[in-house]
């Protein structure tokens, strides 16, 4: 009788956490290296791995989505895919209209020019008259925007290549995150280098629709991610991906 009633417990059990278990759809451009990318057929990089660990400790099921960048939002607004894992700065325009998480990464906006040209500058103060890349639906264009010299400064949104084209000639800059910047410069054999510090503090994390359903999702995504950050897992990916843990702040 109690060995039936153990069977009949642990059956309850596993049905319960069946029915309380969903398929997760995150959204991730698959082309941002190091944090969403594919090399060998298999998409990597540290937002793949922070979103596993994420399931593990929720018991959640992850279904990676790519897109391009530019196309994440709307796909998150229409219901599409639950959340984006890739690099979403909290901006007060998306705090408006998304539920976010807490941060789980903490950079800053960096300029970066082609190797050599680092002299001439500097920083943000130097940009102006120059032509500056910025990839097509990111905050950094509204940050550009947001400098006293803004008005002098012609912003270019690309979808892919302002390294390449940095490096070539055809944009005098390009603006990116100070981790994905540093990254690219060790791993590319493009002539790049930094102009300057970050001008710009930058707080990444997962947004979700602002509506009942999703602010559940989110507080029992957030949930998760206070226990990565205690027991040592998200330092972990962090250390993996970039020598250093860039979930804390400096």
């Amino acid at each position: 009788m109690k060995k039936s009633l153990a069977i009949t417990a642990l059956a309850l059990s596993v049905t319960f956490s069946a029915a309380h278990s969903e398929t997760l759809n995150v959204g991730m451009s698959g082309g941002y290296f190091p944090f969403t990318f594919v090399k060998l057929d298999k998409l990597q990089g540290f937002e793949v791995d922070f979103m596993n660990a994420i399931a593990a400790e929720t018991g959640d099921e992850v279904k990676f989505v790519t897109m391009s960048f530019s196309g994440l939002i709307g796909a998150l607004e229409t219901g599409r895919i639950d959340t984006i894992a890739n690099q979403i700065t909290i901006t007060p325009e998306r705090e408006e209209k998304f539920a976010f998480s807490q941060p789980y990464v903490f950079d800053g906006a960096q300029v970066v020019v082609k190797k050599g040209n680092e002299g001439s500058i500097t920083g943000v103060e130097d940009l102006s008259g120059k032509t500056v890349a910025v990839n097509l639906g990111s905050n950094f264009e509204q940050l550009l925007n947001a400098l006293p010299n803004a008005s002098d400064i012609n912003i270019r949104t690309y979808e892919s290549n302002i390294a390449q084209d940095t490096a070539l000639g055809r944009v005098d800059a390009f603006v990116m995150d100070r981790v994905s910047s540093a990254q690219l410069i060790a791993e590319s054999p493009l002539p790049l280098a930094f102009a300057g510090t970050p001008f710009s503090e930058i707080r990444n994390a997962l947004p979700f629709r602002n509506d009942e359903n999703g602010v559940e999702l989110r507080d029992r995504m957030d949930a998760a991610i206070t226990t990565l950050k205690e027991n040592g897992t998200l330092a972990e990916i962090s250390e993996k991906w970039f020598g250093t843990d860039i979930s804390a702040v400096e």
